[in-house]
């Protein structure tokens, strides 16, 4: 996936529905999804990852978060093992293949249906001077009409 001259990087969400049980409720399993998935994008793991297991207010809102601090932002991860769903997010303000990111996760996870937004965030953010030059011309050029 080309990255364009401007914004700052993608931002994956995932939503996982039909989940395996066994799979959401192991901190190993999340560990070694989060531990693993930065190389496998071509992103620089800057901590080892954090996961826990927590108690809701409503006893189906357990289950296991986690998250990862890559030099290029994050990786995190929550699971609901009751209703079968987990939540990924990954951004990054460096070029990465999501399609790649959510195949591993679907695997790992026994995911049978998901929802997938790959959002340009900071679209305002420009990556090159050349870029930031052009732009400011173009507006200028507008405010003289």
């Amino acid at each position: 996936m080309k990255k364009p001259a401007v914004g700052f990087g993608l931002h994956l969400t995932l939503d996982g529905y039909g989940c395996s049980y066994e799979r959401l409720t192991n901190l190993d399993a999340i560990y070694e999804f989060l531990d693993t998935c930065p190389d496998m994008i071509h992103m620089t793991k800057i901590m080892p990852p954090y996961v826990f297991k927590y108690h809701g207010k409503v006893p189906d809102d357990w289950g296991v978060s986690g998250f990862v601090l890559i030099a290029e932002s994050h990786i995190s991860i929550h699971t609901f093992p009751e209703r079968g769903y987990l939540s990924l997010d990954i951004f990054s303000c460096k070029d990465f293949d999501y399609q790649q990111a959510v195949a591993y996760a679907a695997e790992l996870f026994g995911i049978t249906r998901h929802e997938i937004n790959v959002l340009d965030r900071g679209l305002e953010f420009p990556r090159e001077v050349r870029t930031v030059e052009r732009l400011l011309r173009q507006e200028r050029k507008q405010m003289r009409g």
